[in-house]
């Protein structure tokens, strides 16, 4: 992935976008796929398939049968799109498809099928990307390992902080500014945005009060995708905003949050 520019995040952040795409268009007419009803991968299901390897895009086995681990497992990828799918999931059919530990398996609309089994696996992955999506403990507990590192050393994996335009395969019409990765985070995260064209850029870290703490990025950058890390360094915990200002005139604020 390196020689074409891309990294392995977001390499996974586009797939499961993708996926996200392809059941809003929906190819296969199947009732409930939507921007909230996504979700394909390996799962049980109705007959005659039952248990079998789903994907897509393009279409892998796909017979509407929707995984809710397939959208869980993706919060550290799309927070945004995954919460709000799972949580459309859970208002929507929540006596047919929540049991005592969560969400059944998988689900089939179009048949009206309900997986009977609430399989440890799923859950297991849905929990963790919470948790790290909630507090960045997974991701610090793990990382520092000098197995882990040595592993991601010797597999050739380099901090990334740009992607040039060349590998970009989706240039937004407009820039935007994605939610912050972790987030809460006690110590570094890591701010995504896309330009559609060269443009002067700043991005700026103020207090819950508005007060400016810090100028993350001041000057020109090339169309395509950027990251910056921030340091909380000695930041006491508390609620801060970011706000990325392209060419003086249009501006994004976000929030993230410090936990110290």
């Amino acid at each position: 992935m390196k020689n074409k520019g891309i990294t392995y995040f977001e390499n996974s952040r586009r797939a499961t976008l993708a996926q996200r795409a392809y059941c809003i268009d929906n190819p296969g007419n199947f009732t409930g796929y939507s921007e909230n009803i996504w979700g394909i991968t390996a799962c049980d299901g109705p007959a005659p398939n039952y248990y079998i390897a789903r994907g897509a895009p393009p279409a892998q086995n796909d017979d509407g049968t929707i995984a809710p681990t397939a959208a869980g497992g993706s919060i550290a990828f799309t927070p945004e799109e995954s919460i709000a799918a799972l949580r459309y999931m859970y208002d929507s059919y929540k006596s047919q498809i929540w049991k005592n530990y969560g969400f059944r398996d998988a689900f089939n609309l179009t048949k009206n099928w309900w997986g009977p089994d609430v399989i440890g696996i799923d859950q297991g992955a849905i929990i963790l990307m919470m948790e790290n999506y909630r507090t960045g403990n997974i991701w610090n507990i793990f990382m520092p390992n000098e197995d882990i590192q040595r592993g991601l050393d010797r597999a050739g994996f380099e901090e990334i902080t740009s992607i040039g335009e060349e590998a970009l395969w989706y240039v937004p019409e407009s820039f935007q500014v994605f939610q912050n990765y972790p987030n809460p985070f006690n110590a570094m995260t890591t701010i995504t945005f896309y330009l559609p064209v060269r443009a002067h850029v700043s991005l700026k870290i103020y207090d819950h009060l508005g007060r400016k703490i810090e100028l993350l990025e001041e000057g020109g950058r090339e169309a395509g995708e950027h990251r910056l890390n921030f340091h909380s360094r000695r930041l006491a915990s508390g609620v801060y905003y970011y706000t990325l200002t392209v060419d003086r005139n249009h501006s994004i604020t976000r929030k993230m949050i410090v936990l110290n």
